[in-house]
């Protein structure tokens, strides 16, 4: 089927060719397993960086290829097709939401140190914004950096991090004047082993299996003052910066999932006979599918316009936020009457969509729920 329709070129039709039989032949095999012992192996981010998939927009300089933005979006979309949420997550956030921070803000020291070992896959990276009690509201984080001399005192904690049972370092949104609200944040970069820092446990989840999902605990940790990253209380843009790409990125990979699961239903309903004909011949299938075609397309064109407005260096927040909205929300239409069309078999473990019906459930609430996001598109308005 057509990909792209004017976003994409030949160079990354080559491109996503590459990345599929790579989730074919060295993924795919594996996630039934992965997802039964929840973790994927570490390995596999080391894979990636070999691929030269995990630096695609970053420079040369640090080890990546500087192909740009759109041949991360095909690996997006490629991966959501790999049938796990949790280890297209794991992968996603090391090239998405961790470094990139670091590519924007870092000094050319700081990128040496936890850039260029992050995308030859040797250092996993995580991001940490998300509160027991502040998701979306980032002005209400409470995790505190108090300077003192040539440190950060930092205390506080976080919850739902990516990634954060295993990561090197964390790219840590903390408040370093809590008088001034969203004036007040700043990033800093922790790293693994710093007195004070834990794990305090790995969450367990409905969907997204394959992927760590840690609570982390901070009690006066002392950060090196130059693991700043960037401006002290500038964190605010920064955070807010990352978030259309990790929004888009969120899209994108459920417009990939949504392919997967439409291609299958679409075996399935071939081969499934009932009432001596095979369940595409009759006509209520072949709507529902119908419907089911048109909605993701529709899903896809506005994540398709979102990326090329992206691309084209556009500060386009309304688009990307329906674009993450309409996409997320679409595939966990797609899920659930894919699996009402899977009859038992749906809801059956041995059959790939009840995961997908799982992993999808939380396409609509991460990177920004899409109630945050009717907020951000209604204030785009002048609302």
């Amino acid at each position: 089927m057509l990909h792209g329709h004017g976003v994409y070129q030949e160079e990354h039709e080559a491109f996503r060719r590459t990345v599929r039989a790579v989730v074919e032949k060295e993924i795919l095999p594996h996630v039934g397993r992965w997802e039964e012992a929840e973790e994927f192996p570490r390995e596999l981010f080391a894979r990636f960086g070999e691929l030269g998939f995990l630096g695609l927009k970053y420079p040369e300089a640090y080890g990546g290829t500087d192909a740009g933005v759109l041949y991360e979006a095909v690996l997006l979309e490629e991966l959501g097709r790999c049938g796990s949420g949790g280890v297209s997550a794991g992968l996603g956030a090391q090239f998405t939401i961790s470094t990139g921070p670091l590519h924007l803000f870092g000094t050319d020291e700081q990128k040496r140190r936890w850039l260029a070992p992050a995308i030859r896959g040797e250092k996993i990276g995580a991001l940490g914004i998300t509160e027991p009690d502040a998701g979306s509201d980032v002005a209400g984080l409470r995790t505190t950096a108090r300077r003192d001399g040539a440190h950060y005192v930092v205390n506080g904690s976080k919850t739902y991090i990516t990634n954060g049972v295993r990561a090197d370092f964390i790219v840590l949104a903390v408040k370093t004047d809590p008088s001034r609200g969203h004036k007040g944040l700043s990033m800093l970069v922790v790293e693994k082993d710093t007195p004070g820092f834990t794990v305090s446990r790995k969450l367990k989840k409905l969907g997204w299996r394959a992927s760590d999902t840690a609570e982390l605990f901070f009690e006066d940790c002392r950060i090196p003052a130059e693991n700043l990253l960037g401006v002290e209380d500038q964190g605010f843009s920064q955070i807010m910066g990352n978030f259309q790409w990790e929004r888009l990125s969120l899209a994108l990979g459920a417009v990939g999932a949504m392919e997967d699961m439409l291609e299958r239903v679409v075996e399935h309903v071939k081969s499934r006979r009932a009432f001596g004909q095979s369940l595409s011949q009759m006509q209520v299938v072949r709507h529902k599918l119908a419907d089911l075609f048109t909605a993701r397309e529709c899903a896809r064109q506005l994540t398709y316009h979102a990326l090329r407005l992206h691309a084209a260096g556009e500060w386009a927040v309304a688009q990307t936020s329906m674009a993450k909205k309409v996409a997320t929300e679409t595939a966990c239409r797609v899920a659930d009457e894919c699996l009402q069309l899977h009859g038992g078999a749906g809801y059956m473990m041995e059959y790939d969509i009840q995961r997908h019906w799982r992993d999808a459930r939380l396409g609509p609430i991460g990177g920004g729920a899409s109630e945050v996001m009717n907020e951000i598109i209604a204030k785009q308005l002048g609302l």
